[in-house]
Formats: structure tokens, C-alpha cells, sequence
């Protein structure tokens, strides 16, 4: 079960965004399984993707199509990543768009293919492209719950979020879905996240602000520090509610539209943590004290990493000599470890180095047993900071990711 709220939000339709799905039985049987969205002409397209070295097919034509081609239509299946599947399975991307373009009237590369599911599997193709036609003659305005539903894998719930705000007296919209659990922890310059706004915004400011809000949302979680092949995130301003556009960040209306996607990525990535496999902690890991971003990035990373200080979590063990090794191992340069302060929530078990004269294993064990802390960092050295998102690692977990393909 999931961590905390993560009750699905009324998902306010975006105009000029159409969302059809089917079950075209990729890999699951009687649960909607490929989706399709579709930009009205002219909507500007940004997307952000893994950098592993093995990144999947679907990742690859994705990325070219960007930069040929102005997109209309996303697909997305879902039980199979066609990851790790040479020639064949970019092939099998390639026909999957020109099929999509064919049905659709437009060019192949118009198209951008996404997949998530098991790696080093070939996509059932066949079925996968019998399934187009049913999920184009889905298309409607308010599909976004159903799309949610449609890209999951290990995932327990749905994962979406969506608001309305004004700019200059216009009444614009923000909504996201995403979907992730396991092998989670983005590095992009199996999760993947699509969010659209009828705002209109220029196709620079569109990559701009995707690459600035992932930073601190899709890029500050993990469940288990290990990146997919095929973690994407597609942001999308269609313009359709009118208004003047957005190019730049001197527009008065910039800090408020870049507040907003903030709120929403934040919120669909740490949906992902909550629903991390197994989870049955959120955890805030909050480093300051730093003399940059990256090193209180390292330590926030090495204390969210640590299979130690995860099972304690779960075993809700106040075992804090395993957060002291977590930071001790980061590798931050000439750490003076007696400057070093750590709190669990409001209850401080680190001063200067050592244990807390007043802390008692009863504070700690209070603050474990929540289902939601905040581990807090100070390094004593200078005035950076940053924050990343984890959940802890139980039983389950195991059993989900040692059944993950029966």
C-alpha cells in the first residue's frame, strides 16, 4: 500500500489535449495497457530522458523525433520496456509510430514511442499495433485518470496531479500524470511523467522549465538507487487558452507559471516514492550546511541509498550510527565530522559529532514509527542545501521485484 494521500485529484482537461487508451494485452491481460495523447497543431513539445547507456529504443526514436519534427501524438505501452532488444526492437519503435502516423494523418516522425515494463524482452509488436486504432478511436478531453491507470507496472495507484491558475485575468491549466515504483532513481538530464498546460508558452521557455522543475522533483527521488533505461518526462504548453506568449523569464507572468510546475512535478514524483515497491515510510532526506549543492546532494544520496538505514527504517530502529555511516562514506572533501548535527523530525540524536547529551532511544523510536519523517542534516560548513525523497525497504519489496516476471 501506499504511503500517505495519494487520492487521484480531479484531473482538469487541458485544451487542446485528447488522451485515448485500450487494452491491447502487451503483457497484461483485462486492465488498459497502451495509451495515446494528442497536441493540437502548433503546441510546444519538451521532454527530458535517462542517460543510461542502455537506454531503450523508445528513448532513442523519442529523442530524435524531437529535434526533427514538431510532436503530435505520444504512445505509450505499458508490461514491456523494449529495452536492451538491438535492431529489432528499434525497429519495432520505428513501426509503431509510422503505423500510429499512418491511422492518424501525419508524419512518423510526429510521433514520440514510450515503453516501461521488462527489460530485454521484443515488444508483442502485433498486438501492440492492433491496438493503435482502438486507443485513437478513445480520444477524448477528460481521459487523464484512465491514461494514469494505463501506464502502470508494479505500481498500487494511479499517480496524477492537475490545478488551475490566472495569468493577467486568464484562467489556465496544469495537469500531470506519472508512474513508477520500482528501479527508480532519475538521472535525466522505470519512470516516466507526462504533463501538459494550455498556457502558452514558447517552444524554448517549454524546455526551460521542464529541465529546471525535473531537477528538483523527478531528479531528487529514489526508491532503490538504480536508473531505468527508460525514465522520460514530456512537458507540453498547447496555447489553446489564450493569451500572449511566454518566451521569456522577464514575463511578468513567468514566476507564477514556473511556480506552478514546480507544485506538480514535485507532487507526481513524490507520488512515486509513496508507491515506492514495498514502501511503508516516506522519508524527506534534508542536507544544509553545505559548501555547494552537489556535496549536500551526496550525502542526501548516500543516507537514501543505504540498505541500512532502509531496513532500520522499516523496522522503525532508531539506529542512527548507520546515518553518521551514511555521511561519513559520501566522500564530501575534508569533512570536519564534529561540525556535523543530525535531527530525526524536531529530536536531534547527532550534536557536534557525537550522540546528543539529552537524546533518548525513546524520542528516536517515536519519531520511527511514523509513516512520514524528515531526516535533517546540517554539515557545518557552509550555506547550500537540497532535499531528496525516499522510502524505506521492506519485506515486500523483495517479493515484488523476485516475482516481477511471473
Amino acid at each position: 500500500m501506499a504511503v500517505g494521500d495519494v487520492t487521484m485529484p480531479h484531473m482538469h482537461v487541458v485544451k487542446g489535449v485528447k488522451i485515448g487508451s485500450t487494452e491491447a494485452y502487451v503483457r497484461y491481460p483485462n486492465r488498459r495497457d497502451l495509451v495515446i495523447f494528442e497536441f493540437v497543431e502548433g503546441s510546444s513539445v519538451a521532454g527530458v530522458f535517462t542517460q543510461s547507456a542502455f537506454a531503450a529504443a523508445p528513448v532513442q526514436v523519442s529523442k530524435q523525433h524531437l529535434t526533427e519534427n514538431a510532436t503530435r501524438y505520444l504512445i505509450i505501452n505499458t508490461g514491456n520496456a523494449n529495452a536492451a532488444t538491438g535492431d529489432i526492437g528499434l525497429l519495432n519503435a520505428q513501426k509503431t509510430c509510422e503505423k500510429l502516423a499512418e491511422l492518424a494523418h501525419v508524419q512518423p516522425n510526429q510521433i514520440l514511442p514510450f515503453s516501461t515494463g521488462v527489460i530485454g524482452e521484443q515488444l508483442p509488436i502485433e498486438r501492440l499495433l492492433a491496438g493503435i486504432q482502438p486507443a485513437l478511436t478513445d480520444l477524448n478531453d477528460h481521459a487523464w485518470t484512465d491514461a494514469a491507470y494505463g501506464i502502470m507496472t508494479t505500481d498500487t495507484t494511479p499517480k496524477g496531479a492537475s490545478e488551475q491558475f490566472e495569468l493577467d485575468g486568464v484562467l489556465y491549466t496544469m495537469t500531470g500524470i506519472s508512474k513508477g515504483a520500482g528501479m527508480i532513481r532519475p538521472n535525466m538530464a522505470t519512470m516516466l511523467g507526462f504533463v501538459a498546460t494550455d498556457a502558452p508558452i514558447s517552444q524554448a521557455m517549454t524546455e526551460q522549465l521542464l529541465k529546471t522543475t525535473v531537477e528538483q522533483s523527478f531528479n531528487r527521488i529514489t526508491i532503490d538507487g538504480d536508473t531505468s533505461t527508460n525514465d522520460s518526462c514530456i512537458f507540453v504548453a498547447t496555447a489553446q487558452a489564450g493569451g500572449e506568449t511566454i518566451s521569456n523569464e522577464h514575463d511578468p507572468r513567468y514566476a507564477t507559471l514556473l511556480e506552478v510546475l514546480q507544485r506538480v512535478m514535485n507532487r507526481l514524483a513524490q507520488l512515486i516514492v509513496r508507491d515506492g515497491e514495498g514502501a511503508t515510510k516516506f522519508i524527506t532526506v534534508a542536507v544544509e550546511g553545505g559548501q555547494n549543492t552537489q556535496e549536500c546532494c551526496d550525502v542526501a544520496y548516500s543516507i537514501a541509498h543505504s540498505p541500512l538505514i532502509k531496513t532500520a527504517m522499516f523496522a522503525s530502529d532508531p539506529n542512527w550510527g548507520r546515518i553518521v555511516m551514511a555521511i561519513g562514506k559520501a566522500g564530501v572533501p575534508a569533512l570536519d565530522s564534529s561540525k556535523v548535527q543530525v535531527w530525526l523530525d524536531d529530536v536531534q540524536i547527532c550534536r557536534d559529532g557525537g550522540a546528543a547529551a539529552d537524546y533518548t532511544e525513546e524520542q528516536g523510536a517515536r519519531v520511527m514509527a511514523q509513516a512520514e519523517m524528515t531526516i535533517r542534516v546540517d554539515l557545518g560548513r557552509g550555506t547550500a542545501k537540497d532535499t531528496v525523497y525516499t522510502c524505506d525497504l521492506s519485506y515486500d519489496y523483495v517479493k515484488i521485484n523476485a516475482d516481477y516476471r511471473s
